[in-house]
């Protein structure tokens, strides 16, 4: 008898743990997920941008990308080792890919990979990732707009563009005041380059002159002035940055210098003054001048960014998630700068996809400022998904979406207009199958 009602009451457990779960939306089972397959598809744009596809048992898929201008290749190295996987072990997954990428583009596999896995997860779960990180500060996230250079590189031509800029809305407005504005004029430059070496940039190559290459006070002179046209031309209401002078192209001296001419502007800040991993350099800009200075878009994982956070090397952290190791690792280090009073600036120039995963990141840290958008020009560039609402950006705003994932998914037809190799739409990757990577321990691998 006590058999019978120990089965019959085991019964009545199961019926209302099934009736309880019927009432829940899992989407999926999310244990049994398993990674089956890594797609790629590389769009040719400004920069390239290699999209990621993660594919499951259940159908389901994730979507990211490889940093721009990096390749497809960062991140199919790792598809032995995420086979087979779980992708809701995310923490695990990513603590066995970080210790193969590195600063710049080498770290767009692992963080691309990170997204991917983020947005599958979020399917699995029918959330948006911003959940993941503790939920949203905010509804709307506001954009800062990448102004490469105009040809015509008189006060005047800047003051065209950016004012381009502003009538669609946009309220906070990046422009570069490198070295190109100073080309073909005279006494701007003591140890003048070539033309060459204007076009690329390589002052420290140019014939005869090494580094004794420098900046004359004409020369700043004249990249304050058009900092002073384009601030009278769009007034006091809209925020400033400048960029492109910096990346050793001028010394820290000569940072200095620019920055007291440009201070009575009004600048929200300064970006990469000094070469990207040069700690003290940083810190003697920042330490110098009133201008706030903001770098980190080179930075790899919280390990990266730590020195400059503690040692206060910069008024303002730029990471560019692509490289920082993606979203979650990108909220941490926001988080630890917040700490040391450190605001958080996002640098980005991808796709539709990354550019979703920046919203959801930037929706999660509290002392966010402003994400870039680097695809303003570009017609294809909304076509590439669906999902991005018509009009999306709105009086220099994009709103937080609230459907699972990244809210977004891939447009296959805008995709295959815009293919870097015509026929290469996330076609198989068999040749990925068996490790590639110099590490591998078979007793580490876990459970599958």
């Amino acid at each position: 008898m006590a058999k019978t009602q120990s089965r019959a009451a085991r019964s009545r457990k199961a019926e209302t743990v099934e009736a309880l779960t019927d009432k829940v939306n899992t989407h999926s089972r999310p244990s049994q997920l398993r990674i089956t397959d890594i797609r790629t598809a590389v769009v040719a744009a400004n920069y390239d941008y290699p999209i990621i596809r993660i594919d499951t048992n259940q159908g389901i898929y994730g979507i990211g990308e490889v940093r721009d201008a990096g390749h497809r290749e960062n991140a199919l190295q790792f598809k032995s080792r995420l086979v087979g996987q779980n992708p809701c072990n995310i923490d695990m997954i990513f603590r066995d890919m970080k210790r193969f990428g590195n600063w710049g583009r080498e770290g767009g596999g692992v963080s691309g990979i990170e997204i991917a896995l983020w947005d599958l997860i979020g399917k699995a779960y029918g959330v948006p990732c911003y959940q993941f990180f503790g939920g949203k500060y905010r509804d709307k996230v506001r954009i800062y707009a990448d102004t490469p250079h105009p040809q015509d590189t008189s006060p005047e031509g800047y003051v065209e563009r950016v004012l381009g800029r502003k009538k669609l809305g946009i309220t906070f407005i990046k422009f570069d005041i490198g070295m190109h504005l100073l080309e073909g004029m005279a006494g701007v430059r003591i140890g003048a380059p070539t033309k060459h070496e204007y076009q690329t940039g390589n002052w420290n190559n140019a014939p005869g002159s090494g580094t004794g290459v420098h900046v004359t006070d004409k020369g700043i002179a004249r990249m304050a002035e058009v900092v002073a046209a384009v601030r009278k031309a769009v007034g006091w209401d809209t925020s400033l940055c400048i960029d492109h002078y910096g990346h050793g192209m001028m010394t820290v001296k000569e940072v200095i210098r620019l920055a007291e001419a440009v201070a009575p502007y009004g600048l929200a800040w300064m970006e990469d003054p000094v070469q990207w991993h040069d700690v003290e350099g940083h810190k003697m800009v920042t330490d110098a001048v009133d201008v706030p200075i903001a770098a980190g878009e080179e930075l790899y994982l919280w390990e990266g960014f730590r020195p400059f956070i503690e040692e206060h090397a910069v008024d303002i952290i730029h990471p560019d998630l692509l490289t920082s190791g993606g979203m979650w690792e990108t909220k941490k280090i926001a988080d630890y700068a917040e700490r040391y009073q450190i605001p958080t600036a996002l640098h980005f120039a991808g796709s539709p996809i990354a550019f979703m995963a920046n919203v959801h990141c930037a929706a999660s840290i509290s002392s966010f400022v402003a994400l870039e958008h680097h695809g303003l020009d570009l017609p294809f560039w909304e076509g590439l998904v669906t999902g991005l609402p018509q009009n999306y950006l709105q009086d220099g705003y994009v709103t937080v979406p609230d459907a699972p994932g990244l809210g977004i998914d891939l447009n296959y037809e805008g995709i295959r207009a815009g293919l870097r190799s015509p026929s290469d739409l996330f076609e198989s990757t068999e040749g990925w199958n068996t490790p590639k990577l110099g590490f591998w321990q078979p007793d580490l691998r876990w459970d599958r």
